[in-house]
């Protein structure tokens, strides 16, 4: 059984779902201590409970310590046989994005296709946008072999969640590919999505558009920005994604969710600071994409190489996983990012 110490690095979520993850995938059972202890509200919470059960239910494994707030669980996965639909709800305004990319890992190795359906939040703070699954890290995987579609049937926002996404999942069939994008081209476009539920009598969606093209327009760029608005969710809510493409197969994401008190325009302006910010670093892969692309680079055949915009302790936290559980070591020098996976291959599957 491997033991992993769930305050070490980021001390977030993120080390049980993944760590859960590769156990699914490897056959070894894990320990978990400590799990979310640096985080005001420490030990799991429902979004992290439905991750285990989720990936539990794919693999046929079981889980000691799955309740509110428990800062130790351990799983032992059984074998992978997937069924081809599932639902599975938070109940919460958890974010429904880390719960796909905690199964993704799994299903990539799935028997055949897989249609999930998933409920909860789809945009808040400390987690990626369901845009940002879509247009950044979903394109990533495709080119890697694994071929993924998100559907968003309904926002989700916080406090209330409710939102729903749809995953239809095609899984390798092979092995996952290295991926190699260690420059970026010239900005061949720059491009975003305004959204907001229940708030077009305030112009919000308008206000979060004009705000960042402010900003971008001082740096020199001109976006086109989406300006959406929305009835179906079961609250008021909102939300700005922007994407820079950079050349051929490189973009950059950065996006920001409505919050009490948070303006249309301290929105717009943030998200569009972000991405430049991570632009002006000759990054190949913005903040957030760098640490999810580590489980699949880990899985894959060959080497990864990237360069990232930030070393993040959620970076350093999926490093520090893929060695314990993979034995892949993944280097880091002057932000490219390099990593030999191990060409994880699914039982059953012929050489």
């Amino acid at each position: 059984m491997i033991e992993v110490d769930g305050s070490q690095y980021s001390g977030s979520g993120t080390i049980v779902r993944q760590a859960v993850a590769f156990s699914a995938l490897t056959g070894q059972p894990v320990h978990i201590v400590n799990a979310r202890t640096r985080r005001p509200k420490p030990g799991l919470r429902h979004q992290h409970i439905r991750v285990v059960q989720a990936i539990g239910e794919l693999v046929n494994g079981t889980a000691e310590g799955l309740s509110p707030g428990s800062q130790e669980i351990v799983f032992r996965p059984g074998t992978l046989r997937t069924g081809r639909r599932y639902l599975w709800d938070i109940g919460t305004a958890g974010s429904t994005t880390m719960l796909g990319l905690g199964i993704l890992p799994v299903l990539a190795f799935a028997s055949s296709a897989v249609n999930v359906e998933l409920r909860g939040g789809l945009f808040q703070d400390y987690a990626p946008s369901a845009f940002h699954l879509q247009h950044v890290m979903l394109p990533l995987l495709r080119r890697m072999g694994l071929e993924v579609e998100l559907v968003m049937e309904r926002p989700g926002y916080v406090p209330r969640g409710e939102g729903i996404v749809g995953l239809a999942v095609q899984p390798v069939r092979t092995l996952l590919r290295h991926l190699r994008i260690e420059e970026p081209g010239p900005v061949t476009r720059l491009w975003g999505i305004a959204l907001s539920s229940h708030l077009a009598k305030r112009k919000v969606s308008e206000r979060m558009a004009d705000a960042a093209q402010e900003v971008l327009d001082r740096a020199g760029h001109r976006a086109d920005i989406d300006v959406r608005y929305d009835r179906k969710s079961l609250q008021p809510g909102a939300v700005l994604a922007l994407f820079a493409d950079l050349g051929e197969g490189v973009r950059l994401g950065a996006d920001q969710a409505g919050a009490l008190r948070r303006t249309a325009e301290f929105i717009g302006k943030h998200v569009a600071k972000q991405l430049l910010e991570d632009m002006k670093t000759g990054a190949t892969l913005d903040r957030f994409a760098a640490d999810q692309i580590i489980p699949f680079a880990a899985l894959a055949e060959g080497e990864s190489r990237f360069r990232v915009a930030a070393v993040t302790d959620h970076l350093l936290t999926n490093l520090w996983l893929a060695e314990k559980f993979l034995g892949v070591r993944g280097t880091l020098n002057d932000h490219i990012l390099s990593m030999t996976g191990v060409g994880f291959r699914r039982e059953g599957l012929d050489a």
